[in-house]
């Protein structure tokens, strides 16, 4: 039988309990969750920055990646008392705004971080565009050259973008915002770029939303980018055997095919040491033109 041990630490003041530090989380790794807390904190500035304005959903994982897992939306009891919740829908969301609360979220097992499309108290005015270049098959060679025609036909439209490993199987492309643009207007633009890549490489996107209709055909989603939606946040980790991490590249990463599951907790800390965040430094874009333009078509 294993022994359950915890212990007590100070965390920016706030004091809180960690239990089972030794407990494996990410075996093939050897990650533990004591392991899993030191990481966090190393991404800690990153991943709140990105997560701090947004409705917060889990995914908690309290044997590891290969035990039982689960959504959580609401906040879970007893709420300590650095934590700060938003409501929305009935629901009482996490907002993670602290190290502190982090560590906690983490503590409780929470490997994964989704962070709302919409602000809070911003329903309608996105502050980014994000596209999901989503495979359908679990292995897929074509994603980044996906990516990368994804991301040429954005700059053939003046459009600055920044794409990012899912930690999964996928690749995000992101587009920050002026806050001007909805939802719904961002879809159009969205159909629009899809449409377009779905016909002239038609083997090798879809943008067919009922995965069984796709075949081998990598989707070109738009439409998950919207309120009350939620998409990987930059630098959460990810419940793969690999530990990924849900990271920023540069388009020549892109072009040279890199793996989406390239970084990972172990390594992410040296690539942010070394490149910062890429997403941070992205030209905010202005795509009301693009807009008009495909009205007028």
């Amino acid at each position: 039988m294993a022994v359950k041990t915890k212990g007590t630490i100070v965390v920016a003041g706030s004091e809180m309990t960690i239990s089972n530090p030794g407990k494996l989380l990410w075996p093939e790794m050897e990650i533990t969750k004591l392991a899993f807390l030191e990481k966090l904190i190393e991404l800690s500035p990153y991943l709140i920055n990105y997560c701090a304005r947004r409705y917060l959903t889990v995914i908690r994982y309290p044997n590891g990646i290969h035990g039982k897992s689960f959504y959580q939306k609401n906040c879970p009891d007893p709420i300590p008392g650095f934590v700060r919740t938003a409501e929305q829908n009935g629901i009482r969301y996490v907002v993670l705004d602290s190290l502190p609360t982090l560590v906690w979220l983490g503590n409780l097992a929470c490997l994964e971080y989704h962070a709302s499309c919409d602000r809070i108290g911003e329903p309608d005015k996105p502050t980014e565009w994000v596209l999901d270049i989503d495979p359908s098959l679990e292995e897929e060679p074509r994603i980044m050259e996906a990516a990368w025609l994804a991301g040429e036909l954005l700059r053939s439209l003046g459009i600055s973008a920044v794409p990012k490993t899912s930690g999964a199987t996928g690749v995000q492309i992101i587009v920050p915002l002026q806050p001007d643009l909805t939802f719904d207007e961002l879809r159009a633009v969205g159909r629009f770029v899809g449409d377009y890549l779905s016909r002239t490489h038609p083997k090798l996107f879809t943008i067919e939303r009922m995965k069984r209709n796709r075949g081998d055909l990598i989707y070109f989603d738009y439409l998950q980018h919207y309120q009350g939606k939620t998409l990987s946040a930059p630098y959460t980790p990810r419940a793969r055997a690999a530990a990924s991490v849900s990271t920023p590249l540069t388009w020549e990463e892109v072009r040279a095919d890199a793996r989406p599951t390239a970084f990972h907790l172990l390594n992410i800390g040296e690539r942010l040491r070394r490149h910062g965040d890429l997403l941070e430094r992205a030209p905010v874009q202005n795509l009301r033109p693009i807009l008009e333009f495909i009205r007028k078509k």
